[in-house]
């Protein structure tokens, strides 16, 4: 072995170090209960509670990546410059194979893993067999909302307009269905405090259940470019005790009388 294989194979050595740590990481395997949501609400919804930890990983093995990227580029920007300062420069070699294989294998395994738990996280969160205690119907339409309450009775239905957009009422910690439609465009159901959103297609029904954990106010609004006043398909969401759910239900089924 030449002197200079050290040297070559210096790189191949920090890279294997570093590979478990991203493997792990880019996985979220560990325990991230202490670990900052990093601009991600906690605690808001089930969906949330599900993702969070893929957000937190993702961005931790993101740092690592970049990390490592920049030593690789300041290790000969800032030792190699000072060494051809001396006039003395490092030995020039067309390519690397091991070093190479590392640089294809690496990235592969981290987006491999990364895949691996978006689609495990994914499966949980349009799961659809779970039983629920509640039904929604979410109606989007050029430019409003549409929200009936079935356990209310068929007439339990809240209409939006742009100048007055339709209040969502959910009930905090009980499962809730809704089935999602459109009558003319393609529209996108959001709320963007729970992290997640699906679309009202025209022809298509579409289901989405989840549980809201948080009492308060939280914006909804459509995320589907679906017309002139796309921008004003706004709704808010109100999560209450399931006490006050049953009492605004029975509102409405008073109402409809």
């Amino acid at each position: 072995m030449s002197l200079d294989a050290p040297r070559n194979w210096r790189p191949l050595r920090v890279a294997a170090a570093i590979l478990p740590a991203l493997f792990l990481l880019s996985g979220c395997s560990f325990d991230l209960n202490n670990v900052s949501g990093m601009g991600f609400p906690k605690g808001v919804s089930s969906v949330n509670d599900i993702s969070l930890s893929l957000w937190q990983g993702s961005w931790i093995a993101a740092g690592v990546v970049g990390v490592f990227t920049l030593i690789l580029i300041l290790w000969p920007a800032v030792f190699h410059r000072a060494n051809a300062s001396k006039g003395e420069f490092p030995k020039q070699t067309q390519y690397n194979v091991p070093v190479e294989i590392l640089y294809t294998v690496i990235p592969f395994i981290i987006v491999a893993v990364l895949f691996y738990f978006t689609v495990i996280k994914e499966n949980k969160i349009v799961d659809k067999t779970t039983p629920v205690k509640h039904e929604i119907s979410v109606d989007g339409f050029q430019w409003s909302w549409q929200f009936s309450y079935p356990e209310a009775g068929e007439d339990a239905v809240v209409t939006g307009t742009p100048a007055q957009p339709p209040t969502l009422y959910l009930p905090q910690g009980e499962s809730v269905r809704f089935t999602l439609n459109a009558n003319d465009v393609v529209h996108g159901f959001w709320i963007p405090a729970f992290m997640i959103q699906m679309q009202n297609l025209p022809g298509e029904t579409n289901h989405l259940q989840f549980t809201a954990n948080k009492i308060g106010e939280f914006p909804g609004r459509c995320n589907i470019l679906c017309g002139r006043n796309h921008s004003q398909m706004l709704f808010k969401v109100k999560v209450v005790s399931p006490e006050n759910y049953q009492k605004y239900l029975d509102s409405l089924k008073a109402s409809a009388a």
